[in-house]
């Protein structure tokens, strides 16, 4: 029994290697291309979804026309809007403000490819984004600039009472220093 072996050869080794590596392939490329649809933007993840999706780059602009079933990026003050491909739930939205006299306002944009701008959110780099608030027929979203996750309320008036009390917190902050 002079012929035995103790060990594997060096091609036998690479086989495994190959073998090993090109399933691992297969599967990180069939999680990464089922596992990395982005998540359909909704007033609830609007930027969440911008943000997990890498389309926050500076100072951001996402604009929706077409009763808000046609959504555009855009990054930088001076480049072009491109169409945003991922899944909207945005349809009949209505962006609302507070006025100087804190009464809520419909906001009005203006107009994109001859069309009425519904939504227009700016994004910036230190992760502030514009404040909000959005009525469509899944419910009425208070959306705040910088403290805190985006709200679903029963009425326009929550969501204005929202809106109000982050403010003051945000003049505020500073008291206790």
């Amino acid at each position: 029994m002079k012929g035995s072996r103790g060990g594997f050869t060096l091609i036998e080794l690479i086989i495994v290697v190959l073998l090993i590596l090109t399933v691992y392939s297969l599967v990180f490329t069939y999680v990464k291309k089922n596992g990395g649809n982005p998540q359909a933007l909704s007033a609830l993840t609007l930027k969440s979804s911008l943000i997990d999706s890498g389309q926050m780059i500076g100072h951001t602009t996402f604009l929706c026309i077409n009763r808000c079933t046609s959504c555009y990026i855009r990054h930088g003050i001076n480049e072009a809007f491109t169409l945003y491909n991922g899944p909207i739930h945005l349809k009949d939205t209505i962006a609302y403000t507070l006025d100087a006299s804190d009464s809520i306002s419909k906001m009005e944009y203006g107009r994109y490819e001859d069309q009425p701008i519904c939504l227009k959110l700016d994004f910036y780099p230190n992760g502030s984004s514009t404040k909000v608030i959005l009525e469509n027929p899944d419910g009425v979203y208070y959306l705040p600039s910088f403290f805190g996750n985006p709200q679903q309320v029963n009425t326009l008036e929550e969501a204005t009472s929202l809106w109000l009390e982050n403010t003051t917190l945000l003049s505020h902050i500073g008291d206790y220093y």
